[in-house]
């Protein structure tokens, strides 16, 4: 006799991962940050495991995903463009911000790292002139928050 079955309120254990049909080759999850190359980012198997450049490759792209949404998301170059390519442009932005949120939430270091000094390379680039001109100081872009 299972002891849950005889106590009101409780739930049954969650199922292993053998008898959820995955043969035992589940990823393991990270809920805290780590440090190490062994990750998953956006994608099942991307990087991939023990293959450090393709580690070093997924920060590269993490980090210009982090510019390119700072560019995107200072706008001097739409201020005279139609509502439509504005709409593109902020959809894209906003796409690009959710995917940097999203492999922030592998909770590698690296990653997390690579992002945050995107957001500031962007910001030094594209966001200084603006907040100079105005003479406050710029807000960061909201990262995908809509």
């Amino acid at each position: 006799m299972n002891h849950h079955d005889s106590m009101p309120g409780m739930s049954s254990p969650p199922p292993s991962p053998d008898s959820m049909g995955g043969g035992g080759d589940m990823v393991e999850m990270h809920m805290t940050f780590f440090w190490g190359k062994n990750t998953e980012i956006l994608f099942s198997g991307w990087p991939g495991y023990d293959r450090l450049g393709m580690y070093i490759l997924a920060l590269i792209v993490i980090f210009l995903f982090a510019v390119i949404a700072e560019f995107l998301g200072r706008g001097r170059f739409l201020r005279r463009q139609q509502r439509l390519v504005k709409m593109v442009v902020y959809g894209f932005r906003a796409g690009l911000g959710y995917l940097v949120m999203l492999a922030i939430m592998s909770f590698n270091g690296g990653v997390f790292i690579a992002a945050v000094i995107g957001h500031c390379v962007g910001f030094l680039l594209f966001g200084e002139g603006e907040a100079a001109g105005k003479n406050a100081v710029a807000q960061p872009v909201n990262a995908g928050c809509v």
